[in-house]
């Protein structure tokens, strides 16, 4: 546990480097009335040949493993430079390269992977509203994600049907407000911290005049891909919020965690905020014991709990990406033999119509 007066003073030099960031961006033009994260966002659409150049990766080498770009235009690359920075050079194989980079592979199709394995368009109750479970609501508030995670479960979600439209989340809140059941709403995506701060300001503020919901959780990956987007605007939004706030962060690697984003972590924390991560197995990135207990274990240096450890959601294009049930589970023994209790994230699969992730050893 950080102390209060430390994590005080790591937040207080947190939002002047993020500040210092916003003023100065060596290399580009400024943009008047825009953020350093936002200029990063701005720049995240690069090509294969950009991402290897980078990395000095021979692209003629490895043109055989690469999805050709017209494959992929409904779900082309996109990376931020600070997640590049993370990467091995020279490896094609670097775990995070893995994550972003469109393979061949993804052209493939295998049996039991659907554009919608989760079924989420049958809980799609109003635009941009989801509801699965009991006494929560999902808000999908933009299509938007800092990186393009190859796995992603949402690849193929109808986000154009689900736009809020001049309402601006009118229909939504309105279904979230007539039912008093609703104790917590969780923001989604794409990336909920991609919104401007004015627009994500606004829609909590709206949230928070519902006074049966209890709970704001925030679904995002923008801390870890994206550690400027914490800045002191995120902030002073995120302490205003009047009751329970958990920040759910997803994090697949321990080499994804450097002091950048962990200087971010603990200014979230400093809103009050309970802070959680959720990984995916993936082949190859973390399917292996020594992988997911140092991530759990760099997690917590950083002040998160791992919350949950997700078998891969069967969309189309990810069978590469598939660790068997017998595997995941053998990794998970291993992790409970390292780790203690509260470190553990709990080893889930999410199947339509239950009434909750489904731990995977009730599925055995």
């Amino acid at each position: 546990m950080i102390p209060a007066s430390a994590q005080a003073r790591l937040t207080d030099n947190y939002i002047a480097s993020s500040q210092a960031a916003t003023a100065i961006n060596p290399g580009k033009p400024a943009q008047p009335g825009r953020a350093a994260w936002q200029r990063e966002l701005s720049a995240a659409n690069i090509t294969v040949a950009e991402l290897l150049g980078q990395l000095n990766i021979p692209l003629e080498r490895h043109q055989q493993l690469l999805a050709n770009s017209c494959d992929v235009a409904n779900f082309p690359l996109r990376v931020t430079a600070s997640f590049i920075g993370r990467m091995q050079r020279g490896n094609i194989d670097d775990p995070l390269l893995r994550q972003v980079l469109p393979r061949a592979e993804e052209l493939q199709q295998a049996p039991g992977f659907s554009a919608d394995p989760l079924a989420e368009r049958s809980y799609n109750t109003a635009p941009g509203l989801i509801q699965k479970y009991a006494s929560r609501a999902l808000l999908i508030v933009t299509q938007a994600c800092a990186i393009h995670c190859r796995y992603c479960f949402r690849k193929s979600f109808p986000y154009e049907a689900n736009r809020p439209g001049r309402n601006d989340w009118q229909r939504a809140l309105q279904e979230i407000q007539s039912d008093s059941s609703i104790k917590e709403v969780i923001l989604s995506g794409g990336d909920p911290l991609s919104l401007g701060d004015q627009h994500l300001e606004s829609l909590i503020t709206r949230i928070a005049s519902i006074g049966h919901v209890d709970c704001l959780r925030i679904h995002t990956r923008l801390p870890i891909v994206l550690p400027s987007r914490v800045n002191h605007e995120l902030l002073k939004t995120l302490q205003c919020w009047p009751r329970k706030l958990v920040v759910v962060v997803h994090s697949n690697h321990a080499a994804e965690l450097d002091c950048e984003v962990a200087n971010a972590l603990v200014a979230l924390a400093s809103t009050g905020a309970t802070l959680l991560n959720q990984a995916v197995m993936l082949r190859d990135v973390n399917n292996h014991s020594t992988t997911q207990i140092t991530l759990c274990r760099t997690l917590f240096e950083h002040g998160v709990l791992p919350y949950y450890l997700h078998q891969l959601d069967k969309v189309s294009g990810t069978s590469h990406f598939e660790v068997s049930d017998a595997q995941a589970l053998h990794i998970h023994a291993a992790m409970r033999s390292e780790l203690p209790g509260y470190l553990l994230p709990r080893l889930v699969r999410e199947i339509p119509g239950e009434a909750s992730k489904v731990p995977l050893t009730s599925l055995i």
